[in-house]
């Protein structure tokens, strides 16, 4: 279970951050999903190895514009570029609305078959091998967290019991372990759940949506391996702005995930007023964020970067991804 960051920043990009998007791959197979697309996320993709052809669903948390201002631009270019697989859209109503306004007034001709999901809190979907569910959070529009969970987990044999059985390995040993039943030359019935066991625990991660209680995610996060979740500002500058924006700190996230026992949390959606004082220079004022959540979170703690990647290995542990010889992926028009 791979996550990249194709945008970090919150309201407006900056030199070094561009606004929210995040890719979800699974273990298996090339189809992955895109939670949020802020502006310009279809560039961001082209500095990836990851193919918009083989998106299989766009997640939107919610209307506002640095979450889905991309969304008309990238799903023009996969019409360009000969896409004819469906896409699934979710989101709050409003998602579908701005998207059937762009469509019309800019005459943009999408012919591959669009599946909009409106988001509640009964959502159930399966895509790209994840089991999606969805959680409602506090902000001053609809605004919805996502948890994404493996839908299916490779089984390990119990060598044991074969043996015991009198089972001789070979192509049943095969069928047994992709969950087919099958039969004996002497007529025995095996059947794969008699013979196997997931080989891991379902990995599970939650990718919040802008959000002022993280409490709210409480049982959308149970059991999950990972959360993502703005810290848009540290605590005292919060406290200057004021509630209105609905936004939240790195000090509350951090004691909500400590006081949950979430064993790794990433945080970004940071604010532009955190900019980049020169090309070797770490951005001003990260490293604030960074030690007010330690203060309160003693688990694996990331500040996301654009592009960067993590892993959430099959012990539930997280991981950084080197991907500076990720293949980048262009796109050619037909």
């Amino acid at each position: 279970m791979k996550i990249t960051f194709l945008g970090t920043s919150s309201g407006a990009p900056t030199r070094r951050r561009n606004v929210s998007a995040t890719a979800i791959q699974p273990e298996r197979g090339k189809a992955w999903i895109l939670v949020d697309c802020g502006e310009a996320t279809q560039h961001q993709l082209l500095r990836t190895a990851l193919s918009p052809q083989k998106l299989a669903a766009i997640l939107i948390t919610h209307i506002h514009g640095d979450h889905c201002y991309g969304l008309p631009g990238l799903l023009a270019s996969c019409q360009l570029n000969g896409r004819t697989d469906p896409l699934i859209i979710v989101g709050p109503p409003a998602v579908w609305e701005y998207l059937q306004a762009v469509i019309r007034i800019t005459e943009l001709r999408i012919e591959y078959p669009l599946i909009f999901e409106t988001v509640d809190q009964s959502l159930s979907l399966e895509a790209a091998g994840f089991n999606i569910q969805a959680a409602p959070l506090s902000h001053r529009t609809e605004c919805w967290g996502y948890r994404l969970e493996e839908a299916r987990v490779a089984l390990k044999l119990d060598i044991d019991r074969l043996r015991q059985d009198a089972i001789p390995s070979g192509p049943i040993y095969n069928r047994l372990q992709r969950g087919e039943d099958a039969v004996l030359e002497d007529g025995r019935l095996l059947c794969s759940q008699d013979y196997t066991h997931p080989s891991h625990k379902p990995r599970a991660a939650v990718i919040s949506g802008d959000n002022d209680t993280p409490e709210a995610l409480t049982e959308l996060c149970l059991g999950v391996n990972l959360l993502v979740h703005e810290a848009t500002y540290t605590e005292p500058v919060l406290e200057r702005v004021g509630p209105e924006p609905q936004h939240t700190s790195a000090a509350r996230v951090a004691r909500f995930a400590q006081s949950e026992a979430i064993p790794s949390l990433i945080l970004t959606h940071f604010s532009p007023r955190y900019v980049q004082k020169s090309r070797h220079v770490r951005d001003q004022g990260i490293d604030e964020i960074e030690s007010e959540a330690r203060l309160y979170y003693s688990g694996k703690l990331i500040l996301a970067e654009d592009f960067a990647s993590v892993q959430v290995n099959h012990d539930g542990s997280l991981s950084t991804v080197d991907t500076s010889k990720a293949r980048p992926h262009i796109a050619r028009s037909k």
